[in-house]
């Protein structure tokens, strides 16, 4: 089914920890001729279902990294493309991710054997350096990637649009010089922010951090996600408002955003 708007759809605005208002890691980004899936965390899936885009209908997976709260249900859906009339109409897809994401896959793999072992040609993987930058054209958008503070496998993405708007995600991020010039001028920032101010933790941002990328990248709009517990009831969008004077927003599950419309 092809889309007739631009959205970005949050699936999971939490992280490993478990929460009945936030689900894991996983963003859709929905293009007039193709959906991107921004990580994979546990229940996406049904995510997926909730907002009525099948499995079948995902052209792009693409991972910053492969800690579990952003790519464990991607066995999942593995295991559901095998479901025969899923897998009948199934064209190919892409995965995009680092280049330790074969490891990563050949162990799933050796634990779930054929289960989740698709035809020759329907899962093609991209490897993507984690160390220096990439720039990419693909039919329906131009991807660039660059390392991020977080772990050696971390990589954020920037999108340019069929519209030319950009769209730029760090997933999990520390402060570093490489996530402000992968997001210079961008239409729309979504940035981690983990922990609320006064509770830094190492690899991760706090509001006022999350702020100073923000204004240093000179980006119009900011979307702060990837909320911990520490975060619930605390106010995140003040001290980010201290180092940043444009738009803020928090996300939350199922908030979807006009592309066409809002940035």
């Amino acid at each position: 089914m092809l889309n007739h708007v631009t959205q970005l759809i949050f699936l999971g605005t939490g992280t490993g920890v478990p929460s009945a208002e936030r689900g894991s890691s996983a963003a859709l980004l929905k293009l007039p001729e193709t959906n991107l899936l921004i990580d994979i965390g546990p229940g996406t899936l049904r995510q997926l279902a909730k907002v009525s885009v099948p499995i079948t209908e995902i052209d792009y997976i693409l991972l910053t990294h492969l800690h579990p709260d952003h790519s464990i249900d991607l066995a999942s859906f593995l295991f559901g493309t095998k479901y025969p009339p899923y897998l009948i109409k199934r064209r190919p897809f892409h995965l995009l991710a680092g280049t330790d994401f074969e490891a990563f896959y050949n162990n799933l793999l050796r634990l779930y054997g054929h289960w989740i072992e698709l035809p020759l040609g329907l899962l093609i993987h991209t490897p993507l350096p984690q160390d220096r930058t990439l720039e990419k054209k693909f039919p329906s958008f131009f991807l660039e990637t660059g390392p991020v503070s977080h772990t050696s496998s971390s990589i954020g993405f920037r999108f340019t649009l069929p519209d030319r708007k950009v769209l730029v995600f760090s997933g999990d991020s520390d402060y570093s010089p490489s996530i402000v010039e992968l997001a210079r001028k961008a239409d729309l920032l979504v940035l981690e922010c983990s922990f609320p101010e006064g509770q830094k933790v190492a690899g991760h941002l706090t509001p006022s951090l999350a702020g100073r990328i923000a204004r240093e990248a000179e980006v119009k709009q900011l979307v702060l996600t990837h909320f911990y517990p520490e975060c619930d009831g605390q106010d995140l969008i003040g001290p980010c408002k201290g180092e940043y004077s444009g738009k803020i927003r928090l996300a939350e599950d199922f908030m979807t955003l006009s592309l066409e419309n809002e940035i």
